[in-house]
């Protein structure tokens, strides 16, 4: 009778062991989950890049013979895709310093550009409203918050922002691109 005694406390024993093991599993496959979700959330401005279908070197060198209208970037976008040499004339700007948008306030914003101007022309008007070309950066730049701006997705769309803004005041001429030469937050 005390050998069945012990082989009850042996099947039970037995019993909440294998219990433990499948909660540990199950925690361990959680912790695996989540952290994939969160690595997917951290990466995802960044899928639609990589995903994106590459050209060959061939067709992007005959590309770069064709008119630029046929290089121009679809679905909304003013500014294009150039290769280096063929960067038009640059504008720099100052130093903007701003407040970000966020809910402590205490984040700003640090950036440098240049301009990419359409021709030597527009440098003279853009030298006359410069107090203007200042205030419409500082205002769609201090519009952001850190979300909006920390992925290369939001640089872009900022990037694109300030192209369409500044185009919408100037007559010499237009901006076709904006070269962040510094970028820090804090």
């Amino acid at each position: 009778m005390a050998e069945k005694a012990k082989e009850k406390e042996g099947g039970k024993e037995k019993k909440g062991g294998s219990l433990v093991l499948i909660i540990v599993i199950v925690v361990l496959i959680l912790i695996i989950l989540v952290g994939a979700v969160v690595a997917i959330l951290m990466m995802g401005g960044e899928d639609e890049s990589a995903s994106a279908p590459k050209a060959p070197q061939q067709q992007e060198r005959s590309a770069e013979a064709a008119p630029t209208a046929e290089r121009l970037p679809s679905e909304g976008s003013t500014r294009r895709n150039v290769t280096l040499s063929e960067i038009g004339p640059m504008f720099p700007l100052d130093t903007f310093t701003v407040n970000l948008l966020s809910e402590s306030g205490r984040r700003y914003l640090k950036v440098q550009m240049n301009l990419e101007l359409s021709g030597e022309e527009l440098g003279v008007e853009l030298d006359t409203k410069k107090a203007v070309i200042r205030d419409i950066i500082i205002r769609l730049l201090s519009s952001k918050a850190l979300e909006e701006i920390s992925t290369s997705k939001g640089k872009e769309k900022l990037k694109d922002q300030i192209v369409t803004e500044l185009n919408m005041r100037l007559k010499d001429g237009s901006v076709n691109n904006v070269f962040f030469t510094e970028f820090v937050v804090q």
